[in-house]
């Protein structure tokens, strides 16, 4: 099992270093939020362990680009003990919360508790289609030309329905599925909201908007990204 422990504490990062190979783990260190990302993309951890106080791209920033793409549990292990940081890093995507200093053996029940509850493998974060390159990790989306790469621009709103469609690659979304997961249960019945945005995903990325190839609708049910073959 991969670990990846970002914190810009060297003590702390080779004490847990040296703890958790010696249990087994396969663990991966990053000193700041950068390093982090970048670790996260190239090697797939299982498991992320983020302090919140790190240089460069905060601990929270770091669980906002994770949560872009990978579904990995996230343990944040900070010297931050408010109630509102606590709050504020489950909110952003967290799934548990330890306080520094900590227990080894609380340390390791949660990491256990953690992997037991984990969703399995996590699609690639980048996809390219048509010329197109999808980034969630990254949340940035560019178009090939003459002239180098181009940025799409997309709405917050865009880009939560894009990327639940391409998390979930192949299969079938329903319109109940996303409409609760954007807006809420109370708008389950809104699938007008689906239609707008959808139209405007497909004008943004499609080549033929009027004939979709890659964001297809699938009749009284909901919608479907299919990737290149």
């Amino acid at each position: 099992m991969r670990i990846l422990i970002a914190d810009d504490d060297p003590q702390i990062l080779r004490a847990l270093r040296i703890t958790l190979s010696a249990r087994g783990y396969e663990v991966t260190t990053a000193a700041d939020g950068t390093s982090a990302i970048n670790a996260a993309v190239a090697d797939r951890p299982d498991l992320f362990m983020v302090d919140l106080g790190m240089p460069g791209l905060s601990g929270l920033e770091v669980i906002h680009a994770v949560r872009g793409w990978s579904r990995a549990p996230i343990l944040v292990v900070s010297g931050r003990t408010g109630a509102a940081d606590k709050v504020e890093a489950l909110d952003a995507g967290a799934d548990d919360y330890v306080t520094k200093p900590f227990s080894i053996d609380e340390l390791l029940a949660r990491i256990r508790a953690l992997t037991r509850r984990a969703p399995g493998h996590d699609p690639e974060p980048v996809t390219r289609i048509a010329g197109i390159t999808i980034d969630l990790a990254a949340k940035s989306i560019t178009r090939e030309t003459d002239h180098g790469a181009q940025p799409i621009r997309l709405t917050p709103t865009e880009w939560d329905m894009l990327g639940i469609l391409v998390r979930n690659a192949g299969r079938l979304v329903t319109r109940q599925h996303l409409l609760t997961e954007i807006w809420g249960s109370e708008h389950v019945t809104d699938t007008g909201y689906l239609r707008l945005y959808i139209a405007q995903l497909r004008k943004k990325i499609e080549p033929d908007p009027k004939n979709p190839r890659y964001l297809l609708t699938e009749s009284g049910m909901g919608y479907r990204f299919k990737p290149e073959e």
